[in-house]
């Protein structure tokens, strides 16, 4: 089974510059048809209330009735572009998400330039308590520079699953220490995804800069604690769907074929599986 663990649904294409396609480009309709034609079992949509989509989670719930068990929505909670970003109530408001939108993992992007204690302060922690008390997965945005606070997030709670968005976003062997340092926390897990984001030149497939820093990843926290995830379809900056994939089953020599069904899906399958 392969999962991604890691891609978006829109109604309206919230990037710049724009697209002459805005209201289809980045369709649950579009990221399936994708699926199907690359061979994808099932995906988890980390919803994002960015631009003209400030109901994306509804929207994305609501398309993704269609499909049953395929797709798996992660609540968008008190993103970085919500007038809630990180305000007291996040405990709350996740339990009533939770309750209303059945799920079994949410997203919080953080601002990746700033300080990320407040994941460790009063208001984060009853955030997080209340994930853990759900049994939900939590999925964050953030950047190298925030895994130390990352650490202290995962032991606090060591029984909340942990999934870090795009390699942790390095881009440099002199930003990786504080990556690789997070895998003695067993609740922090990897996306291997974002690529294009991270390479000197993102649409110079497969982005072979990036796959000394990848390997580094793989060898300090194992394949079963790494996903792969299209990130699509904000990827089609960079490459498309396939090759999103292929930069991982293909080109990553350093993933031993047996460890290649974690990585592709079975890890994902795991967490989801002890998810409410």
């Amino acid at each position: 089974m392969i999962i991604d663990s890691h891609c978006h649904a829109w109604t309206h294409w919230p990037y710049q510059p724009p697209v002459p396609d805005p209201a289809s480009r980045g369709t649950l309709d579009q990221l399936v048809f994708e699926m199907d034609q690359n061979g994808v079992d099932r995906a988890v949509i980390i919803c994002a209330a960015i631009d003209h989509n400030p109901a994306n989670t509804d929207d994305v719930v609501a398309a993704a009735r269609r499909h049953g068990e395929r797709i798996i929505p992660f609540a968008d909670i008190d993103c970085r572009w919500s007038p809630t970003h990180q305000t007291p109530g996040g405990g709350q408001r996740l339990r009533a998400a939770a309750a209303r939108w059945k799920l079994r993992g949410f997203t919080h992007y953080l601002h990746e330039d700033r300080d990320a204690a407040w994941l460790v302060g009063d208001d984060g922690l009853a955030l997080f308590r209340v994930a853990v008390e759900l049994g939900l997965i939590a999925s964050l945005a953030c950047s190298w520079r925030q895994m130390p606070i990352i650490r202290r997030l995962a032991r606090e709670f060591p029984t909340l699953p942990i999934l870090v968005h795009h390699l942790a976003r390095v881009r440099a062997p002199t930003e990786i220490d504080d990556v690789l340092a997070a895998a003695t926390e067993p609740n922090i897990h990897i996306k291997f995804s974002g690529f294009g984001y991270a390479s000197a030149e993102g649409w110079n497939f497969p982005c072979a800069d990036m796959h000394g820093l990848a390997r580094a990843i793989h060898d300090r926290f194992g394949a079963d604690r790494l996903c792969w995830g299209s990130d699509y379809p904000v990827s089609r900056r960079y490459m498309t769907y396939r090759q999103s994939l292929e930069i991982v089953r293909r080109h990553c020599g350093f993933i031993a074929p047996a460890e290649m069904p974690a990585v592709l899906g079975g890890t994902m399958a795991r967490l989801l599986s002890g998810a409410a």
